[in-house]
């Protein structure tokens, strides 16, 4: 049995924890906590230390997912839940271009702590006014071998298809590695 662990990133409100919720195989252990300030307008409540969700893909697979809170004030769990990732993604609510420069530090963030392979998760495509998965990758300078997936967390069949390609890339990196062995 190889378990894989997987953190999902991305700012405040982009739709971590619905997307470990959407497929998780256990209830989610999830740190949310009452919003007081006025993020209110936007949801309630807010991770303030991570999600965690499981995922087996077969009898050999099993995937740990951890979400990482979106607020800067709790950005110093970030290193602590990038410790052993095999992967990330990088949610983006494709609604909200005010988040999109937060989105590209996060994913600056994430790529010094380790080399590992990521995607960009562009979520909320079912709604009318989201940014094309084309468009954000020009805005967030997304290099053309990442993959900028379209999303939509609260439905099951668009996460599994998110986290596929996270694993087609990171079977890509190993294959790569093996080569060069």
């Amino acid at each position: 049995m190889q378990t894989l662990k997987i953190v999902i990133t991305g700012p405040f409100s982009s739709g971590k924890t619905e997307l470990i919720q959407s497929v998780s195989e256990i209830d989610v252990v999830s740190t949310d906590r009452k919003i007081t300030r006025d993020a209110e307008r936007i949801k309630s409540q807010t991770t303030v230390a991570m999600d965690f969700g499981r995922i087996t893909i077969d009898e050999e697979l099993i995937l740990y997912l951890f979400g990482t809170p979106g607020q800067k004030r709790f950005d110093f769990m970030w290193e602590i839940l990038s410790e052993g990732m095999l992967g990330f993604i990088v949610m983006v609510d494709s609604t909200r271009p005010e988040t999109f420069r937060e989105a590209r530090r996060i994913l600056d963030t994430f790529r010094s702590y380790s080399p590992v392979p990521y995607i960009v998760a562009a979520n909320k495509q079912d709604l009318e006014d989201a940014w094309p998965p084309e468009d954000l990758r020009i805005v967030l300078r997304v290099e053309p071998e990442v993959k900028v997936v379209p999303c939509v967390a609260t439905d099951k069949e668009s996460v599994k298809q998110v986290l596929l390609e996270l694993l087609y890339s990171i079977l890509e990196v190993m294959d790569q590695e093996e080569e060069e062995e």
